[in-house]
């Protein structure tokens, strides 16, 4: 076997592979004697069947297997000898694939980008500053008076009294369609709380000011988009009667309410709340830092980058992208997606930033253990309530999805060694500030 290099250009490569007939033809006969003991052919006993015989019947799949071999641990063999990474699935051509006959070498053309080699960096040097929030009393009775809302009453208010956005109203209604009436449309004594948004749009603004006793047309259009598609786009009306009208009425912040919420007492709610609280500063500060941290190193560590690891990403951000701005459109079910020079600039940004940090993680041996991943699949199967056995089954049975699972927790594991070797300092700042930091995020 021969190897031939017809290309090194940056990370471009390029190898054309010649197979001898000779070696492949020893290949197959290595392979006919390899099964010739479990081969049973009518006339001949197991095991004694003829090579020559067994090689006319079995010759041509052997062959491409024999080929297969060889090309595959001529690869290996060239990977381990010259170190080289593929970005990419490499692309393999065999030369005159057509017109190639029995008896002749076989010509295989290699080509691949090679993943580049990171430069070493002084981590000690990069200087980082993580914000630190404390929950004041003020969060903490904020967050109790949500809480109280949340738990809120609605008390009758006065005889002849008009409802107002917030309120609760008791009503029966009849929906209808062109005069006639639909499965569904209808109810009695249903609670409806005004501005909740939990009816069709502009149905509640109509009962906006009504009171108890009052019989109200609400004159309404279903959604385009509706999930009934009888009633999709159509023009309703439903006959509401008021049956009563009711002001909110917000919880007592004391112990009752604390019970409530899984609390012994009241001060047992507070400390929750500001465990809860200062976690949540915490997880938003870790953002913040991370984010800082990325972009230096953006700056900090340049190096060549695969081109088609960029195009790939490019792509990919683009139709994210144009999904996001047009969430009615489904599927692949569109044209092709071009890509702009802002996804050109974002996409390097990503794959620099990935080698990056899988070349710090294979370097210092960072793995993910069976533990994590446990708890990342149990956290994704949160979101598939009731089918969660199926959820694991799935992702049991499909390494993309592990990976998608895996590839965070090892790229949060690696800025945490990172972030370890820097210079960090603590900066106390208001929730406010850093309420503006975790929206400048999402600005970049």
């Amino acid at each position: 076997m021969q190897v031939t290099e017809t290309l090194k250009d940056g990370l471009k490569r390029g190898y054309t592979i010649t197979v001898p007939a000779a070696e492949l033809e020893a290949k197959v006969q290595e392979k006919l004697v390899e099964a010739q003991p479990d081969i049973e052919i009518k006339g001949f006993r197991k095991g004694k069947v003829p090579l020559a015989i067994l090689k006319k019947q079995f010759g041509a799949r052997l062959m491409g297997d024999a080929m297969q071999d060889t090309i595959d641990g001529a690869m290996k063999g060239h990977f381990e000898a010259t170190g080289d990474r593929p970005a990419l699935q490499p692309e393999v051509k065999m030369v005159g694939g057509e017109t190639w006959a029995e008896g002749q070498d076989v010509v295989v053309e290699l080509s691949y980008e090679a993943l580049p080699e990171v430069p070493e960096f002084d981590a000690s040097k990069i200087k980082l500053e993580k914000l630190i929030v404390k929950a004041d009393d003020a969060a903490v009775e904020e967050a109790l008076k949500n809480l109280a809302e949340s738990a809120q009453s609605f008390d009758d208010r006065k005889k002849g009294a008009k409802a107002k956005d917030g309120d609760q109203i008791v009503i029966d209604f009849k929906g209808s369609v062109d005069g006639e009436e639909f499965q569904g449309g209808s109810a009695e004594d249903y609670p409806l709380v005004l501005g909740s948004k939990s009816f069709i749009p502009g149905f509640e603004d109509q009962l906006v000011g009504a009171k108890v006793g009052d019989e109200v047309s609400v004159k309404v259009t279903f959604p385009a988009e509706y999930g009934a598609k009888h009633l999709a786009g159509k023009d309703a009306v439903f006959a509401c009667t008021v049956k009563a009208v009711k002001e909110p009425k917000a919880a007592e912040i004391d112990d009752e309410l604390a019970k409530k919420f899984g609390a012994e007492d009241l001060a047992a709610l507070k400390t929750q709340i500001t465990q809860r609280l200062e976690a949540e500063y915490t997880g938003a500060s870790r953002a913040v830092l991370k984010r800082a941290l990325l972009d230096k190193l953006d700056e900090l560590v340049k190096f060549e980058l695969p081109s088609k690891l960029v195009e790939a990403e490019a792509a990919q951000i683009a139709h994210q992208l144009w999904h996001e701005e047009h969430p009615e459109e489904h599927g692949h079910n569109h044209g092709s997606i071009e890509t702009t020079d802002e996804h050109k600039s974002l996409a390097e940004r990503r794959v620099r930033l990935g080698l990056l940090l899988a070349e710090v993680g294979r370097k210092a041996e960072v793995t993910v253990t069976d533990a994590e991943m446990t708890q990342a699949v149990l956290a994704a199967a949160r979101q598939y309530p009731g089918q969660e056995r199926q959820y694991f089954e799935f992702v049991q049975k499909n390494q993309q999805v592990q990976q998608q699972l895996r590839a965070p927790i090892f790229e949060d594991k690696v800025v945490d060694l990172i972030v370890g070797q820097a210079k960090v300092t603590e900066k106390e700042v208001s929730k406010e500030k850093l309420q503006k930091a975790i929206e400048a995020l999402d600005e970049l």
